[in-house]
């Protein structure tokens, strides 16, 4: 008989979710997709695509590239604005008992700010992630990311900007000198979360044309191998929260997870949610596979909770 595991995990300081399995943000698009081979509402949350206040075409294509256990995005957060998300992808979310986490971004402050107010009372979200290290857009300086103080004024705009029941995570990129730094601004602007990590920024060149494969030259790179990348700024961060150097929040781990064992690294790292990825991209049943595999996972190491495991990796606990 199969012990039965709390998988309950936090959102916010007044969100729990009934699992900690999540979609990153991008690769499943709006859940429509995804519905065809998982209940949406199996999941902990489901991240939605990056939404901006208005529509925007994105980058030429060619737009990905396969690369050694892994890939390379270059999509430029195509999408058709905030109104139409609202109008007609979230009901049809909420509709099918989706717990959305939406993603959302812009060229300023003011942006991020009005996306994450377009979302107050909207039905299904609970909660929005702040997609400030976005590595594939045409213009570096739109990574708000990369910088502690530019990281500090979005997260603090977006804060006060969206509905106080909504938990505001900010979306990290590893592209950075500190990640902690950046962790700490983001928790000290407002943040009720981190989901970490975002693509690291690549290149790949096609030795036949002699030309790199993405029209956009660089790429976001994801998949199993940034795993090792991601799971270190989870354990540097959670250190860091366990020594005050940053506020505690929770995690939103994420990078080349395929399979409960991945998802359970992330967790003794430090996360207390997990989302996947490019495996969705050839598995789009992973979610649910994934979560039990979890389950499994921390049952064979005794754990009755998966609070029990969060952290469990580090020294003293």
């Amino acid at each position: 008989m199969t012990t039965r595991i709390d998988m309950s995990a936090p959102l916010g300081a007044s969100v729990t979710l009934p699992n900690p399995l999540s979609t990153a943000s991008g690769c499943a698009g709006y859940g429509r997709e995804l519905a065809q081979f998982v209940p949406l509402s199996a999941l902990g949350t489901i991240t939605t695509k990056t939404v901006m206040p208005y529509v925007r075409s994105g980058r030429a294509t060619p737009r990905m590239a396969e690369t050694p256990s892994g890939m390379l995005n270059s999509i430029g957060l195509q999408g058709s604005g905030i109104d139409h998300f609202v109008a007609h992808e979230l009901p049809w979310l909420a509709e099918r008992g989706a717990r959305v986490l939406v993603s959302i971004a812009g060229e300023r402050t003011e942006e991020f700010a009005e996306a994450a107010a377009r979302l107050a009372g909207q039905p299904g979200v609970v909660g929005i992630e702040a997609n400030i290290s976005c590595p594939n857009v045409a213009n570096r300086g739109l990574v708000f990311g990369c910088d502690a103080s530019t990281s500090y004024e979005t997260i603090r705009a977006v804060r006060a900007a969206a509905d106080p029941a909504h938990p505001v995570y900010a979306k990290l990129t590893p592209d950075v000198t500190s990640i902690v730094d950046i962790a700490a601004a983001c928790t000290e602007a407002g943040a009720d979360g981190l989901s970490m990590i975002n693509t690291l920024l690549g290149i790949a060149i096609d030795t036949d044309t002699l030309r790199p494969y993405l029209a956009g030259t660089t790429g976001g790179l994801s998949g199993p191998a940034i795993r090792p990348v991601a799971v270190r700024c989870v354990y540097q961060v959670y250190a860091a929260m366990r020594a005050g150097a940053v506020r505690q929040v929770p995690i939103l781990g994420m990078g080349g997870i395929a399979s409960g064992r991945d998802a359970l690294e992330f967790v003794l790292a430090g996360a207390s949610g997990v989302a996947l990825g490019t495996v969705l991209f050839n598995d789009p049943s992973a979610p649910v596979r994934v979560l039990g595999e979890l389950e499994s996972a921390l049952a064979e190491r005794d754990f009755t909770s998966l609070q029990q495991a969060i952290g469990r990796a580090h020294p003293s606990n």
